[in-house]
């Protein structure tokens, strides 16, 4: 897939166009808070074939801005279903970390997925896994040689369990999960560089606990 990325609003989300490359369909994956997306996109010539809007998680940074982006793009939108929790929060999720300024509207939610499902951009077909820890169902949506994980792991980093909704422990276990993917796969996450899954196990240091389980150092 094609992918092309747009790092927007306040928390410098990385939000992701991805385009199937055969029939130029896209999808748009994760939304900011505001509407700096939906200007971008709409700037483009030529005008990208938006089929659907894919949300990683319900984070307010990475979904606040989805009822804009849904008046601006009628497309399907696609949620982890371990997800609505925490989506269904989005109006209060501002306050819950002392910006009520961003207190966002839910928007519309037309599939909502599980582990192992697919989603169908032209010919383009999308695995989905569920890694949730960050948030209950964030999830991470890849073909062969590409992967959008949201918070799940950044180069360098993995995203924080000290949040509302939180679980460390199911953290480590999708991490487990994730890195049972090739290495090869290039990682775009939602903040910072693009990496790849060999090059996070390798170097990154909240990963010593996956070293240490496949003997790639002494505990």
């Amino acid at each position: 897939m094609d992918i092309r990325c747009f790092t927007v609003g306040l928390f410098q989300v990385n939000t992701y166009l991805i385009t199937d490359p055969r029939t130029g369909a896209a999808a748009i994956v994760d939304t900011g808070e505001g509407p700096e997306l939906g200007d971008r996109l709409a700037a483009l010539e030529p005008a990208p074939d938006i089929r659907a809007i894919l949300l990683t998680h319900g984070h307010v940074d990475h979904a606040g801005a989805l009822q804009e982006l849904q008046r601006r793009f009628d497309v399907p939108t696609y949620l982890p279903r371990a997800e609505l929790p925490l989506f269904h929060a989005l109006p209060e999720q501002g306050t819950w970390f002392g910006m009520p300024q961003l207190n966002r509207p839910c928007g519309r939610v037309d599939h909502l997925l599980d582990d192992g499902d697919t989603v169908k951009i032209g010919e383009l077909e999308l695995r989905f896994l569920s890694t949730g820890g960050h948030t209950p169902g964030q999830g991470c949506y890849y073909d062969d040689e590409d992967i959008v994980v949201g918070d799940t792991v950044f180069a360098g980093s993995v995203g924080r369990t000290d949040f509302p909704m939180s679980d460390p422990d199911l953290a480590r276990a999708s991490l487990r999960r994730l890195f049972d993917l090739p290495g090869q796969l290039r990682v775009h996450s939602g903040h910072g560089p693009v990496t790849t899954l060999a090059a996070e196990l390798r170097s990154n240091p909240f990963l010593g606990f996956l070293r240490i389980e496949r003997g790639m150092l002494r505990s």
